[in-house]
Order: structure tokens, then sequence, then C-alpha cells
């Protein structure tokens, strides 16, 4: 009965591991894509344009 005891937590782990992916992706989209789309591309304009000079030269 050792083998059991030894297989049991790694087939119950990778049993979890391909439920959580499964979450992942069906989570992934849906209705509030487009607005969290949006809410990131505001964030990295909202960083590139905070990184540089009035001039449009990189600060240094």
């Amino acid at each position: 009965m050792d083998y059991v005891s030894a297989l049991l937590p790694p087939a119950v782990m990778a049993v979890f591991f391909v439920g959580l992916i499964r979450v992942i992706v069906k989570t992934q989209g849906g209705a509030n894509k487009a607005k969290e789309d949006a809410i990131v591309d505001a964030a990295l304009a909202r960083a590139e344009n905070g990184s540089r000079t009035p001039g449009g030269e990189a600060k240094g």
C-alpha cells in the first residue's frame, strides 16, 4: 500500500491543476473583455506618455 500513498498526492494535485486551468481558460474573454482591454490600453498609454517630456524626448 506504500505505492498508493506515494502516488495519490501527485494524482490529486494533477486533477486540481487541470481543473484550475479549465477555470482560467473559461473565464478569459466574455462580456468584460473589451472593457478590461480598454483599461489596460489606457494604463499603457498613460505610462508611455508619463515617461516622456513634452518635447517628445525621453527623460534621462
